[in-house]
């Protein structure tokens, strides 16, 4: 396979994991850095991608950590592993989170009602209660509460386990022609 392929594959699997819940890379990992420094890791639900851009798209409660660790540090990587075909995504870059805006508004309007009702949740995630609270049940009263997570990536690991050899590639944007490279796994 070459390096070209592998890019093509790792972004068609991305496309694929937005409209496909039962793909692994449905559920991504997004990793930031904590209010001490140290690294925080939680999975969310891939949302859209955009090739052109570089660009996944998660939502988010607005008033939970990884919003405010984004607001404190931008930089962020999305893990993704399929267990089934043996392969791993890391993609790094910046993290802009959008609320109430054009963007915003946009994704909440692609959202079910299902998806919606999560942020109603009260009192704010993280917050410490004597029980689990009752789900929300009203599908527009966590609008205000509702945050659009866009991780632009400038780079784009793939991690390819087989018996025959595993392969790993790179891919980087940073200095703005793309640059691609095998790797040692």
């Amino acid at each position: 396979m070459k390096l070209e392929q592998v890019l093509a594959d790792a972004f068609g699997r991305l496309a694929r994991a937005v409209a496909d819940r039962r793909s692994a890379f449905h559920t991504p990992t997004l990793a930031t850095v904590g209010p001490d420094g140290a690294p925080e890791a939680r999975t969310l639900v891939l949302r859209g991608f955009d090739a052109e851009a570089r660009a996944v798209r998660l939502h988010s409660d607005a008033r939970s950590g990884k919003v405010a660790a984004l607001a404190r540090e931008p930089r962020a990587q999305l893990h993704l592993y399929d267990a089934g075909a043996k392969l791993q995504l890391r993609l790094s870059g910046r993290a802009t989170v959008h609320l109430g805006d054009d963007v915003a508004d946009a994704a909440w309007g692609g959202s079910r009602d299902f998806s919606r009702m999560c942020y109603a949740v009260e009192p704010a995630p993280g917050t410490p209660v004597e029980a689990p609270p009752a789900a929300p049940r009203d599908a527009e009263g966590g609008r205000a509460n509702f945050a659009v997570i866009l991780l632009r990536f400038d780079l784009l690991e793939s991690l390819e386990l087989a018996a025959e050899g595993h392969r790993r590639a790179r891919f980087d944007w940073c200095g703005g022609a793309p640059h691609a490279t095998w790797l040692v796994p």
